[in-house]
């Protein structure tokens, strides 16, 4: 019965630690300066929505989004940013505004919609299902799978 206590993945050239599948992701930054971008994007993205220029606040808010460790504090930020965002919107416009997005933004906010959505306590559950409802429509299941397969988290 010894055997059972192997590890075998020790023997495998091919399992990585979760440190090396992260690592891959990071971005050379200190976790200080990802936060201070957090914040600079963020600041960014108020100003926008006190112009009332709602898309391009939603553009600002997807870009860069925090990856990697140690960056917690800069996720939840920028998780917050853009549910400041999407609660600006209509619900009669959010197809169109999902539409103007790329793929690359789409996958993006599917991300952060998730990430809201693992805090119902902090985040408006039904503006992020609407929001996730009206994705799906317009990107389809492959956003969903995407999301899901990739390791490059928001929370």
């Amino acid at each position: 019965m010894s055997w059972r206590r192997i590890d075998i993945d020790q023997y495998d050239e091919d399992a990585y630690t979760e440190n090396e599948i992260l690592s891959e992701f990071d971005t050379g930054l200190s976790p200080e300066q990802v936060v201070s971008s957090s914040q600079t994007r963020s600041t960014d993205v108020r100003n926008l929505l006190t112009k009332g220029d709602l898309n391009n606040a939603l553009a600002r808010a997807l870009e860069a989004p925090p990856y990697g460790r140690q960056v917690d504090a800069a996720k939840v930020e920028s998780t917050e940013t853009v549910a400041e965002v999407l609660n600006r919107f209509r619900a009669t416009d959010i197809p169109q505004v999902i539409k103007s997005l790329s793929f690359e933004q789409q996958d993006t906010l599917m991300k952060y919609l998730y990430a809201g959505m693992s805090r119902p306590e902090q985040f408006n559950p039904s503006v992020l299902l609407t929001w996730h409802e009206k994705l799906t429509e317009v990107a389809g299941n492959g956003c969903i799978v995407r999301v899901m397969t990739d390791k490059r988290t928001i929370f």
